[in-house]
């Protein structure tokens, strides 16, 4: 358990490497807004949320509920999802824009298109 990294992680260095590609500069884990986002982009008032499928409980094949120790695990999991639901309020009640990017969307080359996208459109400014 000591290796699983909350911050830094290969997906959240990916968005980060895309965002610096194209001229964005951000401030990382911003400790006062709800939530520490992984992202913030101070000048557009917007925050980008990396999240692992597995911690988070995303719907992909990775967001499941392990089959052992499954009274440990239930509580934890659905406990991070309803404080991920609850700073996702809190900041969009700040007036921020948040965008939530999934560790399965950083895996292949058409997802990691898709996800420059999605991106792009929420930055308002074109990828190169």
């Amino acid at each position: 358990m000591r290796r699983i990294r909350s911050k830094d992680t290969k997906p959240e260095l990916v968005v980060r490497g895309l965002l610096h590609k194209n001229g964005l500069r951000y401030v990382l884990h911003d400790r006062r807004l709800p939530g520490s986002p992984d992202v913030v982009l101070p000048n557009l008032k917007a925050a980008i949320q990396v999240r692992g499928c597995f911690w988070h409980g995303h719907s992909c094949i990775d967001g499941h509920i392990p089959q052992s120790r499954i009274a440990y695990w239930k509580p934890k999991l659905l406990g991070n999802k309803r404080r991920d639901a609850k700073n996702d309020r809190k900041l969009r009640r700040l007036g921020w824009r948040l965008m939530v990017i999934w560790e399965c969307q950083c895996t292949s080359k058409s997802r990691m298109q898709k996800l420059i996208n999605r991106l792009s459109q929420f930055v308002d400014r074109r990828f190169r």
